[in-house]
């Protein structure tokens, strides 16, 4: 992907090296779309019950009152991430300018292009979403997020939170390497703000509190194969623009092979559980994103009407 000395996105948010995570409380509501990172493949949501929610509260305001910022504590017994923060006491700063945030502003730089275009197209106007890196841990409007999560969106602040640490796990741990398959997962996170400026996002968040745990799973993962066909759009447009190279492609589609609910099942149990899929298998997911790629048209990215 010849991405180096294209436009870069302003639209960053810059936590790593935030002792605190970026966040205004350790307690998140849950609602946030994330991309599978190995230790699970469903959604995020909220496990906390109100009783809890009310003593952990009350615990962090003590602590508080007695000039100990549990947040801090926390994140000073963490383990490290990616290798991207330099911490206080080295005294440097986080490298705002390094290679991968360059990468990743670029990207980001591609899809407000494309979805610009798409969306003035339509008469309307797209809103931008933010994306936050952060290392280890951060705070998000839909919950407290760690590297574990893996790469998510949160429809309620309309941003985007990656780890870049997340890269190499894509790499060493599931195979799929390639600095486009890297921007596959930035162009899928960004297909869920597209959802949600859409209203299905907000449609899908309804509906599936009247639904047993099942059918919302269903359901998410048509979501989710949706969110593929718009990376898959993008994708599209980046071909047009001449900025793909041999072999990129592939690297997209080998990582949606890669992330599937039934090849990560695999891969961690030993078997698959197809009730609990929320993602989509690796025979969707590539051929969703492909779709999106071989048409660049929202229209064939109904992924609500017939199987998928």
């Amino acid at each position: 992907m010849e991405w180096k000395g294209r436009r870069q996105s302003d639209n960053i948010e810059d936590r790593r090296g935030d002792p605190s995570g970026g966040g205004n409380s350790p307690f998140g509501r849950g609602g946030g779309f994330s991309f599978p990172s190995g230790g699970g493949v469903g959604r995020r949501g909220g496990g906390l019950s109100i009783g809890t929610i009310i003593f952990l509260v009350v615990i962090y305001l003590i602590f508080k009152s007695m000039g100990i910022d549990l947040l801090q504590v926390i994140d000073g017994g963490s383990t490290g991430g990616g290798g991207y923060e330099q911490t206080e006491q080295s005294g440097g700063q986080t490298p705002a300018n390094d290679e991968m945030t360059a990468f990743v502003r670029t990207v980001l730089a591609e899809t407000e292009d494309t979805w610009n275009g798409i969306f003035q197209s339509r008469g309307a106007n797209y809103e931008e979403p933010k994306l936050v890196l952060f290392s280890r841990q951060t705070q998000s409007a839909c919950g407290f997020a760690s590297a574990a999560t893996g790469p998510f969106y949160c429809p309620s602040d309309h941003k985007v939170y990656l780890d870049t640490a997340f890269f190499q796990q894509l790499s060493s741990q599931f195979g799929a390497s390639g600095d486009f398959a890297e921007a596959y997962v930035v162009a899928h996170e960004v297909g869920h703000h597209v959802q949600n400026l859409l209203g299905i996002l907000p449609k899908f968040n309804e509906a599936r509190q009247r639904m047993s745990e099942a059918d919302a799973n269903k359901m998410s993962v048509r979501v989710e194969l949706q969110a593929d066909c718009f990376a898959g759009i993008w994708g599209k447009f980046t071909q047009q623009k001449g900025i793909l190279e041999a072999g990129d492609l592939e690297e997209a589609l080998n990582a949606a092979q890669k992330i599937g609910d039934d090849t990560l099942q695999k891969r961690t149990q030993g078997y698959v559980v197809p009730e609990s899929f929320n993602h989509g298998t690796s025979e969707q997911r590539v051929r969703w994103f492909k779709r999106g790629f071989d048409s660049g048209q929202l229209s064939a990215c109904d992924t609500f009407s017939g199987p998928v």
